[in-house]
């Protein structure tokens, strides 16, 4: 994995860290009324949630990669995972009703610490979410082809990705009450919409990076 890939890995996980859903405020409600280390630990569950998607996409695609090495069009399929879940972000009617559902619900009080419970909480409530799937495998149908089917440097670059990932939560976590006060429900319904232009757009890419050949998109990109 080049330097290049590894850029680009911190940044994945550093925008994961800002999908705004049920984990971004429960992990913020979590630092604010329970305290660092609960919230520490719901992430983890969280993350752990994550590692079980990456390892479905990946095991559950391998045919699939193995055909995208051989066959760079079907980079195709990976951009279309990720326009189609961009397009519901987008366009979801419901975005604005969750917005406010989610920004009231950083105020209900949870009950006494129980770190196992938090734990096994963080991770069904990322697991439960279908989308997060979606694009761990869009990812990963994208991703394995370009590291040239590296089972090692594959792990690597997801590895990098989850780390990021966690150390951005870490500082939500710890500017938890500040992040509360600018999460408003128009803040978080504007946030959802430009998550949903930007998969679209990373997806628009990736079709045509298997169409196009590297030496022209290096042209245009120069």
């Amino acid at each position: 994995m080049d330097i290049y890939d590894f850029k680009n890995a911190i940044l994945i996980g550093f925008f994961m860290a800002f999908m705004i859903g049920p984990v971004f405020f429960m992990l913020i409600q979590t630092s604010i009324l329970k305290g660092a280390r609960a919230a520490i630990i719901f992430d983890l569950g969280v993350i752990l949630g994550d590692i079980s998607f990456i390892l479905i996409a990946y095991y559950g695609s391998r045919s699939l990669l193995e055909k995208i090495k051989d066959d760079p069009r079907l980079f195709f399929i990976g951009g279309l995972v990720l326009i189609i879940y961009g397009l519901i972000t987008y366009f979801d009617r419901e975005n604005k009703k969750e917005a406010i559902a989610s920004a009231k619900s950083i105020e209900v009080p949870i009950v006494k610490n129980n770190y196992l419970k938090l734990l096994v909480k963080g991770y069904f409530l990322n697991f439960i979410n279908i989308g997060v799937l979606a694009f761990w495998l869009g990812t990963v149908l994208v991703i394995g082809p370009t590291l040239n089917m590296n089972q090692n440097a594959i792990f690597a670059y997801f590895s990098v990705i989850i780390v990021s990932y966690f150390i951005t939560d870490l500082s939500k976590i710890f500017l938890a009450k500040q992040l509360k006060n600018k999460m408003t429900p128009n803040v978080i319904y504007r946030v959802k919409k430009i998550m949903g232009i930007t998969l679209i757009i990373c997806g628009v890419f990736l079709i045509l990076k298997g169409f196009i050949p590297n030496e022209k998109i290096n042209e245009f990109m120069q």
